[in-house]
């Protein structure tokens, strides 16, 4: 899959004719997150440039842009290092995921329409197609573009904007767990029990159906 794919799963991007700095951003933060980069490895600006097809002044704005973000570290006298994954990082993170992501629903069953249900669930039928083709890198992008259509969908651009970066941060230690069938289903499941609960505007069952999905993710990163 081409990286530019990461332009395709953000609906900001929508209609828009973007930049060589987002399209280096976007594209830079794909290798991020898929692993193609390795939490730990340094990189050099070069064969990054080469990579992506681009100069060196959009990949340095998308470095910078992305430590900002935790996903890369810049060294002094060092260089660029893509940021290591420890499970206390991980802990701390869902510990964050747990608030915002429950505010976050909390709004959207609020603000849903027919039309975006039926969005997000037919995001889930693809997510289940490509979890069945073992399509890791497919499964891991439709799975963003869930959770960022779910954020649209809350209408609070300050919190998407914080959802953004989380769930950036979030995909790389579930890029780990991928190899597990059993955990693959379960996400899809779990999605669609959030989905059934927004239908239902019901927002405890929501929030409580949000609340096992990222506590199965901890589960999974444990078991891993």
């Amino acid at each position: 899959m081409s990286d530019v794919m990461a332009e395709n799963v953000n609906p900001q991007a929508e209609g828009k004719t973007l930049s060589l700095n987002e399209r280096a951003y976007l594209a830079f933060k794909h290798r991020l997150i898929t692993l193609r980069y390795k939490p730990g490895d340094y990189l050099n600006t070069a064969q990054v440039m080469e990579d992506l097809q681009m100069g060196r002044t959009p990949v340095n704005q998308a470095v910078h842009r992305l430590a900002t973000e935790g996903l890369l570290q810049i060294i002094p006298r060092k260089g660029v290092m893509v940021s290591p994954l420890s499970i206390d990082d991980a802990l701390e993170l869902i510990e964050v995921r747990l608030v915002n992501e429950a505010l976050c629903v909390r709004l959207a069953v609020a603000r849903i329409s027919d039309a975006q249900i039926a969005t997000l669930r037919q995001l889930n039928q693809q997510i289940a197609h490509a979890g069945a083709a073992h399509e890791r890198e497919t499964m891991m992008l439709l799975d963003r573009e869930f959770h960022q259509v779910l954020a649209e969908i809350a209408g609070n651009r300050r919190l998407t904007d914080i959802l953004s970066i989380i769930h950036a941060q979030a995909q790389r230690f579930w890029a780990t767990t991928l190899s597990s069938v059993r955990h693959m289903e379960e996400v899809i499941a779990e999605h669609e029990a959030i989905i059934v609960a927004l239908e239902q505007g019901d927002v405890q069952q929501a929030e409580a159906a949000t609340r096992v999905h990222i506590l199965s993710f901890r589960q999974a990163l444990l078991n891993h």
